[in-house]
């Protein structure tokens, strides 16, 4: 029976969690949307891959500033702002053409998503004591939203066009911005945390890079290719599917992995899925597409709640809050670069090659943070 702690660390986290999956279906239908109705929104092709990483970018320069106002004004007013915020983008995604309109949206977003995305992985691990089961169940919370959301899109897109979606998403958020009330009112303390303005990477900030470039870059990027060789029917409402299998694999196997965590070890478990995401990446890159993207995205999910209890546990106290941002700055990191790098390489190099080499990475790294735990 948990003690009121973990209760109220258990509610916390849930509040976090569901205002961030109210909030994050306005920016992913824009992965599916954008580059398949560029025109739509008044913009190229190229503006529209400018578009999904400027929020990325943001992000990477401007974590500092978000992690400095969520410590002073605690959860519940930064994410009400940032879920307020949300629903303003939403509404500017279904009225706004044009790169510039679009572009300043996208970094208001940007913001957003990591005032939002600090505060689930704070809340998550604010009591040492179940830290990797609420982890789980946080990244589960969160992939609701997207999960429902992709589909039905797609779905109204044949139906409306693309830009009648984003008035019902701009609900959502206002929604989450309720849910956001409930959140705890109190700052952090940041205390004795480095005052440099860029952290330099520790082994799991390393890991999260190469896991971005990886599986959040390359593998997203081949898996659209991919799907348009070998798939056919309706663009949309396949793309959508596909994504919408992301986050149902988040919805149903993040909890389980927080729970190996808890019952294993979060670096033991770490190591193990890291070879297995090395091995799926290799089938994918060859004949065996569908059974190694099954794979990487079941793993992917398994992983998830890992790096949040890994930070916590080598950053206790006062440095967690510092050390989490950190992390998802360097996870940012990865995950812009690496459709840059499959831009480059997938139409020039073997897909074995490239994807094979990208699991022996995420393998050297798991390692070496593996390593770093030993030693310590």
């Amino acid at each position: 029976m948990p003690d009121p702690a973990q209760r109220i660390a258990d509610s916390t986290s849930r509040r976090a969690a569901l205002t961030l999956g109210l909030c994050l279906p306005s920016d992913v239908l824009l992965y599916l949307l954008l580059p398949m109705e560029s025109q739509a929104f008044g913009i190229t092709l190229a503006q529209a891959g400018v578009l999904l990483a400027a929020n990325r970018l943001v992000r990477i320069f401007g974590y500092r500033h978000v992690l400095n106002f969520y410590a002073r004004r605690g959860d519940r007013l930064t994410c009400m702002l940032a879920a307020g915020a949300a629903a303003v983008c939403a509404l500017g995604n279904s009225f706004f053409s044009g790169f510039a309109a679009l572009l300043v949206l996208r970094l208001i977003w940007g913001l957003c998503f990591a005032a939002l995305n600090l505060s689930t992985q704070v809340l998550a691990t604010s009591e040492p004591v179940g830290a990797a089961r609420r982890a789980g169940r946080s990244r589960a919370l969160i992939a609701l939203g997207p999960m429902l959301a992709l589909p039905l899109g797609g779905l109204l897109t044949l139906w409306a066009g693309p830009r009648p979606i984003f008035l019902i998403l701009a609900g959502c958020c206002l929604a989450g911005l309720w849910v956001a009330r409930g959140l705890p009112t109190g700052g952090h303390d940041l205390h004795g945390t480095p005052g440099r303005r860029f952290r330099l990477p520790d082994s799991v900030a390393v890991w999260s890079f190469i896991e971005g470039v990886a599986l959040d870059g390359l593998f997203i990027f081949g898996l659209s290719i991919q799907a348009q060789k070998i798939l056919g029917g309706d663009a949309v409402l396949i793309a959508g599917g596909l994504m919408a299998l992301r986050y149902v694999s988040e919805l149903l196997l993040s909890p389980l992995g927080g729970r190996m965590s808890q019952r294993f070890g979060a670096t033991s478990m770490l190591l193990l899925f890291s070879f297995l995401s090395a091995l799926a990446l290799t089938a994918f890159g060859s004949d065996w597409v569908i059974i190694g993207a099954a794979a990487v995205l079941i793993l992917r999910a398994l992983q998830l709640p890992l790096v949040t209890t890994l930070v916590a546990e080598r950053n206790p106290g006062s440095m967690r809050v510092s050390a989490l941002a950190s992390n998802a700055v360097w996870r940012d990191i990865g995950a812009g670069l690496g459709p840059l790098l499959a831009g480059l390489l997938l139409p020039v190099a073997s897909a074995p090659w490239v994807f094979g080499v990208s699991g022996a990475a995420i393998v050297v790294s798991a390692v070496f943070c593996w390593r770093t735990k030993i030693s310590t």
